[in-house]
């Protein structure tokens, strides 16, 4: 199968050259439709090389950064919810309501 050049990335209707190593030097077109499968078969092979490296947390762990964040945006609601009323008051004073 031929190999794209790496020296340029091919941008959208573009035609990339290929180096076919039986051709011996001998380079050929292969048509963006051809590199841009390639390049998408490339890109998710490095994906899944990568979520393979990934160091996944335990369902403990998960449970308990889940529950702090849950807790961390009901103790910001509620202080928001608590600065919005103080500055509803405020305005409602300042304006005479």
């Amino acid at each position: 199968m031929p190999t794209v050049s790496k020296t340029r990335a091919v941008s959208r209707g573009e035609i990339a050259v290929a180096r076919d190593p039986r051709d011996q030097g001998v380079t050929r077109r292969v048509s963006s439709e051809v590199a841009r499968r390639a390049f998408s078969i490339r890109a998710i092979g490095e994906v899944i090389g990568e979520l393979r490296r990934v160091t996944w947390p335990t369902r403990e762990e998960t449970f308990r950064l889940s529950v702090m964040v849950v807790a961390v945006a009901v103790a910001m609601g509620i202080f928001l919810g608590l600065v919005d009323l103080v500055f509803a008051r405020v305005v409602g004073i300042i304006l005479g309501n």
